[in-house]
C-alpha cells in the first residue's frame, strides 16, 4: 500500500536520511521520535507538501513524484497550522475544499462532525487546537483516502474524545484496504492502536517492524550493575541509582543471570531507552 524506498531530504542543517518501509493496508503505523527528530518532515513528503531529495515515495503502487495528483487522491492529513480559510464556516471550508477529491462525500463529513461535536455554521477561526485537528480529521474522512496522515493530533485531544478517536481509526483500517500513520509522543496510543512502529532518531530510521517482534528483540533487565556490565554487547542504555540499575538489552536467545530482574519493555520503556541509548 505504502512504500518509502531510501527516501531523504535536507532541510537547512537538518537532514532525513535513508528512510525505507513497505506498509500494507488494513493497519496502524506509529511514527515516534523526541522532537526534532524528522516526523513532521516525513509525513509532508508522503503528503506531496514536499519534494524528497532522494528515494521514492509509492502509494497504491503509484509514484509521487510521477503522478502526484492521482496519488493525493488517496491521501488524508491532518497537521497543525491553520489549513483552512478562517473567516469560512466550517461546511462553506469542507463545500470549498472537498470538491478537489474526487470520493468527498458530505454526508461522511456530517457523519463525523456530529460524533466530533462540530457544529458546521462555526467559523473555523474560532474554533480551539483541538476543534481544529478534529475537523481536519473530519474533512480528512470525508474524501476517502487510502492513506490517513496525523501528525500529533491525540495530544490536543481529552481522555474522552481520545477513546472515539482511536475508535474511529479501529474502524477506518478494519476493511483491510486503509493504512494510517500515527505520530504521536503518546505511548497509550501506541499500546491501543498501533500494530507496526518506525522509530526515528535525528533523521535516522533506528527501528521499524511489527510492534510485537520488535517488543521480542529485547529485554529490560534490573539487578546489580556489574551483573548488567557483563552482558555490555547487548546493552541499548543503562541507568544506575542507588538500589541497582536497569537497562534495554537485546533479546539475542542468550540466557540471562539468574539473578536478574527480566521482563518485555513496555513501550513507554522501549521508546526511553532507546532514545537514550542508540547513537
Amino acid at each position: 500500500m505504502l512504500k518509502l524506498l531510501n527516501v531523504s531530504k535536507r532541510r537547512n542543517r537538518f537532514l532525513l536520511d535513508d528512510i525505507s518501509v513497505e506498509l500494507q493496508g488494513g493497519y496502524i503505523m506509529g511514527l515516534i521520535g523526541e522532537n526534532g527528530a524528522g516526523k513532521t518532515t516525513l509525513l509532508e513528503l508522503i503528503a506531496g507538501l514536499l519534494s524528497a531529495d532522494k528515494g521514492r515515495i509509492l502509494v497504491e503502487g503509484l509514484s509521487l513524484a510521477e503522478e502526484e495528483a492521482a496519488v493525493k487522491q488517496e491521501i488524508g492529513g491532518v497537521f497543525h497550522g491553520d489549513m483552512f480559510d478562517i473567516h469560512d464556516t466550517l461546511l462553506r471550508n469542507v463545500r470549498r475544499y472537498g470538491r478537489f477529491y474526487q470520493n468527498y462525500e458530505e454526508g461522511i463529513w456530517q457523519k463525523y462532525a456530529a460524533l466530533f461535536g462540530l457544529d458546521g455554521k462555526k467559523r473555523y477561526g474560532r474554533l480551539s487546537k483541538g476543534e481544529k485537528l478534529k475537523f481536519a480529521l473530519a474533512f480528512a474522512l470525508s474524501h476517502q483516502p487510502k492513506l490517513l496522515l496525523l501528525d500529533e493530533p491525540a495530544a490536543n485531544f481529552d481522555k474522552d474524545f481520545r477513546q472515539i478517536f482511536g475508535k474511529v481509526l479501529r474502524e477506518y483500517v478494519a476493511g483491510g484496504e486503509n493504512t494510517v500513520i500515527l505520530s504521536t509522543h503518546l505511548t497509550s496510543d501506541l499500546d491501543m492502536l498501533a500494530d507496526y512502529l518506525l522509530f526515528i532518531k535525528g533523521g535516522r530510521q533506528l527501528l521499524y517492524g511489527d510492534i510485537e517482534s520488535i517488543r521480542e528483540g529485547f529485554r529490560m533487565a534490573a539487578g546489580e550493575e556489574y551483573k548488567l556490565k557483563l552482558m555490555k554487547d547487548r546493552i541499548i542504555h543503562m541507568e544506575s541509582g542507588a538500589f541497582g540499575a536497569r537497562a534495554l538489552v537485546r533479546n539475542t536467545g542468550r540466557p540471562f543471570d539468574a539473578a536478574l530482574k527480566v521482563w518485555e519493555p513496555s513501550m513507554e520503556e522501549l521508546m526511553y531507552f532507546m532514545e537514550k541509548g542508540e547513537g
